[in-house]
């Protein structure tokens, strides 16, 4: 049997909150890595497995994603981009956040299956996503500790319909493009090679056309990190002018209108748009945690840290909701 006949290796991947990761190698070439996804338990309750799998595809084929080699019942075996992921410190090298930059547009630019239902721009899926998220989230708990917590700090599912039609109204009147989106840009989804000089993403479970500063806030929103969450580290609006003018003036090349007409009003546009987008992602991942709560079975406190992203939301909130384009 060729098992017999080659050396071969593997690693547990551990960074995970969701799912099951398995890396298999051959032996001193990890080029040859093909990476065993176990979906995590309950799920997909909040990930639609046939659209994740179309979304895989269709990035795979504008080189955004490694190729799929086999989709079984609980999971997904697939190819590697080597690198290492980014930690709090190496998202703020300038290199780094020009090159992330730069890969966002290559994303944004790709035509998802969805859009091809209408004409134009497609609609954000934003709001129907965590509207069906809210809806399938649990009204307690059976453990005292975590029951404590929700009593306490998380909000009513009535509460929760009520900021979402406000996010959603506050963001739909931006008059943002809709794009083919990642929406889980966290520092561990975030490769760089060095070897290359490239940046490249990974899990795309969540990807879904959605407002284009999304991707950018809910990444400036992930430089707190996940073990121990800092929002103190949140880029500073001097911080994050030059990476939004370096997004826009590569997607000014891309499309062939030129990085000369970026303007300083186009920059201070997106950054409202991006800061706004920030706090619909504190929002978005703290609802999710809810359901992750009540069904996986990985050793993580998902109820506090829902608390902590509504936490977020809330003070974000009174900051950028009020800014004006």
């Amino acid at each position: 049997m060729l098992q017999d006949e080659l050396n071969s290796y593997q690693e547990v991947f551990t960074d995970g909150i969701t799912n099951k990761l398995l890396g298999c190698y051959l032996e001193d070439d990890e080029s040859t890595m093909v990476l065993v996804r176990v979906n995590g338990e309950g799920t997909d309750i909040i990930i639609n497995r046939a659209e994740e799998q179309d979304a895989f595809r269709v990035l795979s084929e504008a080189d955004c994603a490694p190729p799929v080699y086999c989709v079984f019942k609980n999971g997904m075996a697939y190819g590697f981009f080597p690198g290492v992921p980014l930690d709090e410190k190496t998202v703020r090298e300038p290199k780094i956040q020009r090159l992330i930059a730069e890969e966002l547009v290559r994303l944004h630019s790709v035509q998802g299956s969805y859009a091809l239902k209408f004409q134009g721009s497609p609609p954000s899926q934003y709001k129907e996503r965590v509207l069906s998220w809210i809806n399938a989230a649990p009204t307690g708990f059976d453990d005292p500790v975590k029951q404590q917590v929700f009593i306490n700090e998380i909000p009513s599912k009535i509460d929760l319909i009520k900021e979402l039609d406000e996010i959603a109204e506050t963001l739909d009147a931006l008059n943002m493009n809709s794009v083919f989106s990642h929406n889980d840009l966290l520092l561990k989804n975030i490769i760089f090679n060095e070897k290359e000089g490239s940046i490249r993403f990974i899990d795309y479970e969540y990807a879904f056309y959605n407002y284009e500063a999304f991707d950018i806030g809910n990444h400036f929103a992930e430089y707190a990190g996940m073990e121990e969450v800092n929002y103190d580290l949140y880029p500073s609006k001097e911080e994050q002018l030059p990476w939004l003018r370096h997004y826009l003036e590569v997607k000014a090349s891309k499309t062939g209108s030129g990085s000369a007409t970026v303007t300083d009003r186009d920059v201070q546009v997106l950054y409202v748009q991006t800061n706004k987008c920030a706090c619909a992602a504190h929002f978005f991942w703290g609802v999710w945690a809810l359901i992750q709560a009540e069904h996986s079975l990985i050793n993580f406190n998902y109820v506090q840290y829902a608390s902590i992203r509504l936490t977020e939301y809330f003070r974000r909130k009174k900051e950028f909701f009020p800014l004006l384009i």
